[in-house]
């Protein structure tokens, strides 16, 4: 995706609060801070949506990352790159705390992020990883 698409694409409260989840829980992940830390240091406030999710991620992380580390097949969390790992975060809680949004929607978001952000295999590893996690957890790997 280059800066062109980026700035031409649809915005999307949704899909900018998983950004800024993103965000928050990447800088967590690599200076090895606590989540409510980081949150702490940031003096624009976070909309709802944002708020839930870096707050569902560090709730539940024992088992988001069990869950993570149970469909990679082979990839140890600290082989992953860090971004990857917290888009697979972000998405695993989305579909095990919130199940009000489609299976479709976080795969697809979760992909975006990780195309985005991530390295040339990002995408492909993070859908993978997601499909697996969404059959396991939700039945299937779509709805």
């Amino acid at each position: 995706m280059s800066d062109d698409d980026d700035w031409n694409r649809d915005f999307d409260p949704r899909s900018d609060a998983r950004e800024r989840a993103l965000n928050v829980l990447f800088e967590a992940d690599v200076r090895g801070d606590d989540v409510a830390a980081v949150v702490a240091r940031i003096k624009v406030p976070f909309d709802d949506l944002t708020t839930g999710l870096v707050d569902g991620v560090a709730t539940n992380r024992a088992r988001i990352d069990e869950l993570i580390q149970a469909h990679s097949h082979a990839w140890t969390l600290e082989r992953m790159a860090a971004t990857d790992r917290n888009v697979l975060r972000i998405a695993t809680f989305e579909l095990i705390g919130r199940p009000e949004v489609p299976t479709a929607v976080v795969l697809s978001e979760a992909v975006g992020l990780a195309k985005r952000y991530g390295g040339d295999d990002s995408g492909r590893f993070v859908n993978g990883v997601m499909g697996a996690i969404a059959r396991a957890t939700r039945g299937g790997a779509a709805d």
